[in-house]
Parts: C-alpha cells; structure tokens; sequence
C-alpha cells in the first residue's frame, strides 16, 4: 500500500513539474471551498487571540479566501479541515499584504499554507499556530529565472519537499527558491502590520538559507529592518523549513 501510495504521489509531481503557471482546478473540491467559505465568513465579532501561539486558542477566528487576485490556499483537504482560520487582524494583514504585492508583481502569483483551527488550540503537526498569530507561506519559485509554480500544487505533501542550503530543489536543482520575493513579502508583512499597530515578532525559515535570503536586493534591506528571524533551530525544526517560511505576528 505505501509504495502504491508514494508512486501516485511521485506521478503528480513529476507531471506538476512541467507546468509553468498555477493551476486553479474548478471541480467538486472548489465548489466545497467556495461554500465553507461563504459559511465560515459571516463572523462579525472581534477576534481575541488567548495565550500564546504555542499554547493558546482562538476566539472568533476568520476564515481566509481560498482563492484572490494574486493568491491562493494551497491545499483543498487543509481548507476544508478548518486549518485556514486567523484572527481578524492578522486577515486584513495578509489581505493587504497580497494587494500590495499585486501593485508592484502583478504577473505574480503566490501559495498560502495553514494558519490556525476555528478556535485555535493544537493543530497536528504543527507546534504553534494555536492562537490565530502564526501563518506559513509557501516559498516562492523560479526556474531558469521564470516564476514556476509545478511544485504548488501538492497539497499537504508539499511540506515534505526538500531544498538544499542552495535553496534548489533536492530533484530539479533547476528549480530555485525566489528569496528576493520572499524578502520583499516580509517587508510589506510588517508594513502592513504595523498599520494596525502589530508586529512581526519572528520569522522561521532553515537557517542556512539566511544569507541567501539577506543577500538579494530586498534582503538587504529585510536585514537592517526590525524583522527578527530566528537564529538557531532543532534540526528537526530546521529541515521542515526549507519549503515555506513561517510568520509569528504579536501587537506591537
């Protein structure tokens, strides 16, 4: 049964890899989506964020679109699993933080991964996201200097790709992590954030990936503002980074 079940999962990848623009797949599992989103997002209470973000809970959590302009949830079975839900701040952040990026990369396209349970708590197998305050973005991509978007769409599985400290994909080195991209989505993150008076408290990402990130034009400037990325990580924590950066945000 494993082997069957990694071959089905080998085949989909290799076949996402020759794709060069998202896919958007307008089946059954999306017309789900649309309708628990229209369900869940009727919330006009305040949000409290109780705790902290790995031992906390979520009161009046906010659901996140599945789909905008220039973004989208990355995994079908997480969304409906009630694994995209956030306080009301950090949702207009996020938000604002997208339609930002849209002015400047119109032609971009980026994935968002899990933030938290309607009510926060422990959410397997992550060991924060519990309060509303955590999000994870998908690294962004290139090949051969072009946005590619072939690995986006595996779903929860995409957790499990590996990158190397050159920020190249274990399987196709063609395939690199955009750290320009991510530097500039941070810095438009606390931008957005201070607005309403929050704060990126910290960013984790594979620490051997830092200095390729603070080398790129936008790094550099990432690098002398007030953003906190983490210095030292378990290896365990640090190996299950390298594919998507993780966000804690706090009030400032």
């Amino acid at each position: 049964m494993i082997s069957i079940v990694f071959l089905a999962c080998q085949a989909q990848e290799n076949q996402n890899k020759t794709e060069n623009k998202p896919i958007i797949h307008h089946n059954e599992d999306s017309l789900a989506v649309i309708a628990f989103e229209q369900e869940h997002k009727q919330i006009n209470q305040i949000s409290q964020q109780l705790g902290t973000v790995s031992n906390g809970s979520l009161v009046h959590g906010k659901i996140l679109p599945f789909y905008g302009e220039n973004f989208r949830y990355f995994d079908y079975k997480s969304y409906l699993a009630s694994r995209a839900f956030t306080s009301d701040i950090v949702r207009k952040i996020i938000l604002n933080s997208y339609k930002k990026l849209y002015e400047f990369l119109p032609n971009r396209f980026l994935y968002l991964m899990e933030l938290s349970n309607k009510n926060g708590g422990e959410i397997y197998p992550h060991r924060t996201h519990q309060n509303g305050l955590s999000v994870d973005f998908m690294m962004p991509k290139l090949k051969k200097g072009t946005p590619y978007y072939g690995l986006d769409t595996l779903g929860a599985r995409h957790y499990l790709l590996k990158f190397n400290n050159k920020g190249q994909y274990t399987k196709d080195k063609e395939v690199q992590i955009d750290f320009n991209l991510i530097a500039q989505h941070l810095l438009i993150l606390n931008e957005e954030a201070k607005k309403m008076n929050y704060k990126i408290e910290k960013v984790i990402i594979k620490v051997e990936l830092k200095n390729l990130l603070y080398a790129t034009d936008y790094g550099k400037k990432l690098r002398e503002s007030d953003i906190y990325l983490v210095q030292n990580l378990s290896p365990l924590i640090n190996g299950l980074h390298d594919e998507h950066y993780h966000v804690d945000f706090r009030k400032n």
